[in-house]
């Protein structure tokens, strides 16, 4: 079972900056495809970024793109979701998840379905204000 700890959220206004981190243990951290995903008021929740286990291959919502950067450390068990340019529709609660078994480029080209994921943070509160 692996255990994901989110920190990083917090209230902000439009235009500025957050890096979101996701400490996990249990698993070792490099057989784990990681990902954000959020959850905004009155919406589905929906991947905002994921990232292959060592890297190489990443995802974006298209909302995000260019202003997101997902990154990890395998060093530190750590990934991490970069935000800038926020503007107040990322408001959302920011959940980290993570999968053993998942092919990010599959996943990411066949509906991105959060049903894939096995694992999940409590999730982090991001509020921008405008």
């Amino acid at each position: 079972q692996v255990q994901l700890v989110e920190s990083g959220g917090g209230l902000v206004q439009a235009g500025g900056s957050l890096r979101l981190s996701c400490a996990a243990s249990g698993r070792s951290f490099s057989s784990l495809v990681m990902g954000w995903f959020r959850q905004g008021p009155g919406k589905e929740r929906e991947c905002a970024a994921a990232i292959s286990r060592a890297g190489g291959y990443t995802y974006y919502a298209d909302s995000v793109k260019g202003r997101f950067t997902i990154s990890r450390d395998n060093s530190k068990n750590t990934v991490y979701l970069q935000m800038n340019s926020l503007k107040p529709e990322d408001t959302a609660v920011y959940y980290c998840a993570a999968d053993s078994d998942l092919s990010l480029r599959t996943w990411s080209a066949s509906g991105q379905s959060q049903g894939d994921w096995n694992s999940w943070g409590q999730g982090t509160q991001v509020t921008v204000s405008s």
